[in-house]
């Protein structure tokens, strides 16, 4: 367990411990690496594909009495190599016509009754495999930010271009490790996070991170 904790940069007892990457970190990927991730990428989605079908037939029934409004939220969001693209999620918040900026906190009033259980669940991640489909992400990456977000923390926070040099993930180290995080000080340790998964990705390290991401599903400790 100790050698264990030590590979994936946490502590003995399970927290987490982002180790210091440079912001660098070498990105060459093995061939043979890359095809296997795509892979299963692509096979596990399909998987998913009438899991995502189902949520959303039973979304649009709940929706009218406890979440009115449209079943699914979209979003520009910075991709690989810092190109945006849009992504999908299920709705969890009632709409509104004001710009969240980077900086500004999570508005909690707006999250709905069965958003909030959507979000515990992770559910509400569900049509991202579509975009996972689409070669715009994978399962396990850095979490794509909101694409305005994202410019004011290339400026802002050091390596923050250095992680969008893989696809970004539904998953990631620094999602299950760190979680949610608000600001530039929150953010920038999510970034070491990241380039820590960057630096040492493998199927073991993918395979960690799946597992880790289940463990946070069943729990229901979601945001």
């Amino acid at each position: 367990m100790r050698q264990i904790a030590h590979h994936f940069g946490m502590t003995t007892d399970g927290s987490e411990r982002v180790d210091d990457v440079p912001a660098n970190a070498s990105v060459l990927t093995p061939r043979g690496f890359a095809i296997g991730k795509r892979a299963f990428d692509v096979l596990f989605c399909l998987l998913l594909l009438p899991i995502l079908i189902a949520v959303g037939v039973i979304l649009l029934i709940l929706n009218s009495a406890y979440n009115p409004g449209p079943v699914l939220f979209m979003q520009p969001r910075m991709g690989c190599n810092c190109i945006p693209f849009m992504a999908y999620k299920f709705r969890t918040m009632t709409p509104s016509s004001r710009r969240r900026r980077a900086n500004d906190p999570l508005e909690d009033d707006r999250i709905t009754g069965l958003g909030a259980a959507l979000r515990q669940s992770r559910l509400d991640e569900l049509p991202q495999i579509i975009n996972v489909l689409r070669g715009e992400m994978s399962l396990i990456g850095p979490r794509p930010d909101c694409y305005d977000h994202a410019v004011t923390f290339l400026n802002d926070v050091p390596g923050y271009k250095e992680r969008h040099v893989v696809l970004p993930g539904i998953s990631g180290f620094a999602q299950t490790e760190i979680g949610y995080v608000e600001g530039i000080a929150a953010t920038a340790r999510k970034v070491e996070a990241d380039l820590h998964y960057i630096a040492n990705r493998s199927f073991r390290f993918e395979m960690w991170i799946v597992w880790r991401t289940l463990v946070t599903v069943i729990s229901r400790t979601g945001r």
